[in-house]
């Protein structure tokens, strides 16, 4: 599969469903997804890489994998999502890695790879960050960008009320 985007460490290609197996193996780890408050059962992993899949179709881009140049193994998902926010769309970056990878800078590599790309291929004039307010390392990862927080607003999910930070970054 082609890489779409490349760092020192990481190849992001698009996913496929032979990714299935390595996507799982974090989507369904509640210690990875405790910002969802659960982890992903074996159909809502197949229906977040369906989402993934249309994205890509629709808007040219959405999570990326983030493949591990040494190992070849997916370490986790890093890219671009059109979402809305405080009441408007918005293109923001998201990542998500397995913990085996945690620690090591790859979310901060290749994140700031997917913003650099939205301002220069994309001509995108802001580049945000959805994330509650508790999750200390992704609110890391967006302020080593240079990201900072322009609001707080409440997502539903699952029915439940969630709160969010807004995170943005101006085209410098």
């Amino acid at each position: 599969m082609k890489t779409v985007l490349e760092t020192e460490r990481l190849a992001l290609r698009r996913m496929t469903w032979e990714d299935e197996p390595a996507l799982a193996a974090f989507l369904q780890d509640p210690q990875v997804m405790y910002a969802w408050e659960h982890g992903f059962s074996q159909e809502e992993v197949k229906e977040w890489i369906e989402a993934n899949l249309a994205r890509y179709e629709r808007d040219g881009h959405s999570y990326l994998a983030a493949v591990e140049k040494g190992s070849g193994d997916v370490a986790g998902v890093c890219g671009l999502i059109e979402e809305t926010a405080c009441g408007a769309q918005r293109l923001g970056v998201g990542y998500i890695f397995n913990k085996t990878y945690w620690g090591r800078g790859y979310a901060t590599e290749c994140a700031r790879a997917c913003v650099e790309h939205a301002f220069t291929a994309l001509g995108a004039k802001e580049v945000t960050a959805q994330i509650r307010p508790e999750n200390t390392p992704s609110r890391r990862v967006a302020e080593r960008l240079g990201m900072t927080v322009e609001a707080s607003f409440v997502r539903v999910y699952r029915g439940k009320e969630m709160p969010h930070l807004l995170y943005v970054l101006h085209r410098p």
